[in-house]
């Protein structure tokens, strides 16, 4: 059973700051009318797709979630159903350019469960796709139990195994374009910085050429500061954060959006 991982959620207090910055500093296009994007705008690049929520009273802002795109619904539901019976599958409700169902792994992360065809495609989701250089190549999850998670993973969606051991001991798959990593959770980890929970850790990026994708962050933080990338290692703090965040073998060079939502870019 094949899966797609081609779909990625941030929320957010400045979503359409955030939908300028990922096309202006990744060429990502945007989809739309002016009345879906009152509530919510959605950019990709050909192939995954990104919803920026507006932050509402009780959701935290960050990279939220991501999404799976099966085959067949019916028989990937049968299969939670048979071998994680405690797993639920809820429908969400309407407006939503992706979200027809979600559900969730062992770890109670959840993420959004999606067939071609399901009523609530849209936008850059029912787009035929098409092709540019620079685009998403992978994204990373903290959890506790990351062995069991990645199982997980594996056995419902059959995604392919990749075995790059890393610095951060995590565990990939990939569905020939896109890769997950799925990361161990320590506290330990976080000793010089701030703690965070288990959650959904960073985006990648791959770019055709580096050295010009940096030179062009340089130019557009100058054109205008209000989608500049926010610093990440400008104290103690910081660096202690940035050092776990570049133990990712993935990324070359590493920044933040102007939320702080950590990237990083690694060339083609």
């Amino acid at each position: 059973m094949s899966a797609k991982l081609n779909h990625l959620a941030i929320t957010t207090d400045n979503y359409t700051t955030l939908g300028m910055f990922y096309r202006a500093y990744f060429d990502m296009t945007v989809s739309g009318d002016t009345d879906r994007e009152r509530r919510a705008i959605s950019v990709g690049d050909g192939y995954v797709g990104v919803t920026l929520i507006p932050r509402r009273a009780g959701r935290r802002a960050g990279i939220d979630h991501f999404g799976i795109e099966v085959e067949d619904f019916d028989a990937t539901c049968a299969k939670l159903a048979e071998r994680y019976p405690d797993i639920e599958v809820v429908e969400r409700p309407s407006g939503r350019p992706f979200a027809s169902f979600s559900t969730h792994d062992p770890a109670g992360n959840y993420f959004d469960l999606s067939q071609i065809g399901h009523a609530n495609r849209a936008e850059v989701y029912d787009m035929d796709s098409w092709h540019q250089e620079t685009s998403i190549s992978h994204f990373a999850i903290r959890v506790r139990e990351a062995e069991r998670v990645a199982a997980f993973y594996g056995d419902i969606f059959g995604l392919e195994p990749s075995n790059d051991p890393g610095e951060d001991g995590g565990f990939r798959f990939s569905d020939g374009r896109v890769t997950m990593s799925i990361l161990p959770w320590k506290i330990s980890d976080f000793d010089g910085s701030g703690i965070e929970q288990p959650a959904m850790d960073h985006i990648g990026f791959r770019v055709p050429d580096l050295d010009a994708f940096i030179e062009k962050v340089e130019r557009l933080s100058n054109d205008n500061p209000h989608i500049a990338p926010r610093p990440i290692g400008f104290n103690d703090e910081g660096k202690a954060r940035l050092a776990l965040h570049k133990r990712c073998p993935y990324g070359s060079y590493s920044l933040a959006d102007p939320d702080g939502n950590l990237l990083d870019v690694s060339q083609a």
